[in-house]
């Protein structure tokens, strides 16, 4: 692949493409939002992120007919054996809330306000693809280690950003700068991965 050729952002959050954007920048991809491109979502009907990874990824690459990036991203806590990974961007509406980051968090904590064990992960897992057959996606998988707050702290990030607090920093991912979140990050971790298997299979 060549500089500045598309690269297919399956996903319509805002906040993963500003990321991304900036993560996959060395490798001079223009990344595109999807919606952009009047690609809907695609169903995510797995268990796994990188299943549903892999479906976002062939589903935004069929509909643009470019390679596509496809991240799959949840928080994994502890106490709820794992949930509500996969389900994390529906997280709230199990709970009568409406969809949306700051009510994931009200209900996290609603959730956990009488839990002891407050340890969680963030995991994200990027999928592309060159296109939508392509036998051979590349997968990157990055994952950081913390504990839910009792209360959001910070004002940066999105997501559980303000409630993840990291123990390196004794910070939550929200207080932290975006420079220093995105190279620690579960998906800074995840984009640096692909990013070395784009150079080395793509590039």
């Amino acid at each position: 692949m060549s500089k500045n050729k598309p690269l297919v952002l399956a996903s319509n959050n805002k906040g993963k493409l500003a990321e991304l954007e900036v993560l996959m920048a060395p490798l001079g991809f223009e990344l595109i939002g999807q919606a952009s491109l009047g690609i809907s979502e695609a169903p995510e009907p797995f268990h796994t992120f990188v299943e549903n990874a892999l479906s976002k990824a062939r589903h935004a690459s069929l509909h643009s007919q470019l390679p596509a990036l496809a991240d799959d991203a949840g928080l994994c806590v502890d106490a709820f054996g794992g949930a509500p990974g996969v389900q994390t961007a529906f997280y709230a509406t199990q709970f009568g809330y409406a969809k949306g980051d700051d009510n994931n968090v009200r209900a996290l904590l609603e959730q956990m306000a009488h839990l002891t064990n407050r340890k969680a992960a963030l995991v994200s897992t990027l999928v592309a693809v060159k296109h939508p057959d392509d036998p051979e996606p590349l997968i990157a998988v990055g994952r950081v280690s913390g504990e839910i707050t009792k209360v959001p702290q910070g004002e940066h990030g999105f997501g559980f950003d303000p409630v993840m607090w990291i123990p390196q920093f004794g910070k939550t991912f929200a207080e932290l700068d975006p420079e220093i979140k995105n190279q620690y990050s579960h998906r800074g971790q995840a984009a640096r991965l692909m990013c070395e298997m784009m150079r080395e299979r793509w590039l």
